[in-house]
């Protein structure tokens, strides 16, 4: 079930970047097909770094945090605003997204943060 028997908080962070980029692709790819799968992003960063056995209690806060900032960004690249395109406005109008949009956001950072910490062993 577990890539490694040792404990690796490393590898854990870098599967999880790893999914969150498998999982941008993912969502461009549901896209296309007329699906919004915007939990993805961040949902994929917790189930690969979740793969990995941890030790260190901060890869689950770590993951959340990147978790979210694959979720706007994938959202900030598939509809900017139309007032302005830049990501700094984006970022200031979080609040003007739809409550679907925020939900889903949401929903891949919660799942960014059980896959590690669930994974995470006890030190020795």
């Amino acid at each position: 079930m577990f890539i490694n028997r040792a404990p690796s908080d490393a590898l854990a962070l870098a599967c999880g970047a790893a999914g969150g980029v498998i999982g941008h692709v993912a969502f461009y790819w549901l896209a296309a097909q007329g699906f919004y799968g915007l939990i993805l992003p961040g949902g994929l960063v917790g189930i690969a770094a979740g793969l990995v056995r941890h030790r260190s209690p901060l890869v689950a806060p770590a993951c959340t945090v990147v978790a979210l900032a694959a979720g706007v960004v994938t959202e900030y690249h598939f509809a900017p605003f139309a007032a302005d395109g830049s990501l700094s406005y984006f970022l200031r109008h979080l609040a003007d997204l739809r409550g679907m949009t925020l939900l889903l956001i949401a929903g891949g950072g919660a799942i960014g943060f059980w896959g590690p910490f669930r994974s995470r062993t006890r030190a020795a």
